[in-house]
């Protein structure tokens, strides 16, 4: 269940491969979940910059490569700034990009965009529990939607404390599944015991495949590790008996998979972007 090619990984040798420019400009710093996306043989890369404060307002930014190594700033930088943008992931859907990250205090958002770089905000998701009545106040983040057979799946956690599953028709209305409890929850190992949060997910030979991350929470600042698990059915959700695959001293978090030919790359994206490289076969 658990290919190698999806586990097994040496880090490249000149990280960090993406970084904040720091003082003087627009992202001083840079946060939470970026996202990588390969098309064809280019590569986007979206990210939150800010000015190093917890309160600063959140930025969206754009790079884009040949190589998924060496990186070029959009000249537009930021892109969007209208409204917080953190913690993004996207995805292409019959020529439209469909951004979902967090904004302001957490909240799930949805924006939309043609060219990749011109966002328009649509608004935050609307999420219900499975009676149909709204799922109580309070964050709902980390969003990573997936696409399949007509339908729409949203995964979200809730203070990192689990991680929780909606599905819509039309991305109007997100309904829980699952009879709104999580389909994964910290523990029992040590290295996601406390917090976890899902990253992503990529479907590869007929299973899919969880990337996210999670924390014990033994000291502050937390450490967290990027890990790994794997469903057929998107609801029941199996760890990586190997986890985690980085170390929690190197505090790796927002983890992705991307493709490199037959295999995959694991990028990890918090604070600044790392590369780790497929080991030979």
């Amino acid at each position: 269940m658990f290919p190698k090619v999806l586990t097994h990984f040496n880090p490249y040798s000149n990280n960090p491969i993406f970084q904040a420019e720091g003082p003087g400009h627009w992202d001083v710093k840079i946060r939470e979940r970026g996202w990588i996306l390969k098309e064809g043989d280019f590569f986007h890369l979206w990210f939150t910059g800010y000015d190093g404060s917890r309160s600063g307002l959140k930025m969206l930014g754009y790079a884009w490569s040949c190589d998924g190594i060496h990186w070029t700033r959009s000249p537009c930088n930021p892109i969007y700034k209208k409204h917080w943008v953190e913690d993004m992931m996207v995805l292409k859907h019959e020529d439209i990009y469909h951004m979902f990250a967090e904004g302001r205090n957490d909240i799930a958002q949805h924006l939309i965009s043609s060219d990749a770089v011109s966002w328009k905000r649509v608004g935050s998701l609307d999420v219900r529990l499975a009676n149909g009545t709204p799922i109580p106040e309070g964050p709902y983040g980390t969003p990573v939607v997936w696409f399949e057979n007509d339908q729409w799946y949203l995964f979200y956690e809730r203070r990192d404390a689990g991680i929780w599953l909606a599905s819509s028709p039309d991305m109007k209305v997100w309904t829980n599944i699952n009879n709104d409890q999580p389909v994964m929850k910290p523990g029992p190992q040590p290295y996601d015991q406390k917090m976890i949060a899902m990253n992503q997910i990529i479907k590869y030979q007929g299973t899919y495949y969880m990337i996210f991350h999670g924390t014990n929470a033994a000291q502050k600042p937390s450490l967290w590790t990027t890990n790994l698990a794997a469903s057929k059915d998107l609801l029941h959700w199996t760890k990586y008996p190997g986890n985690p695959l980085t170390k929690p001293e190197a505090n790796q978090s927002s983890g992705m998979l991307i493709p490199d030919g037959k295999r995959f790359r694991l990028y990890t994206m918090h604070n600044q972007v790392d590369l780790n490289l497929p080991q030979d076969p």
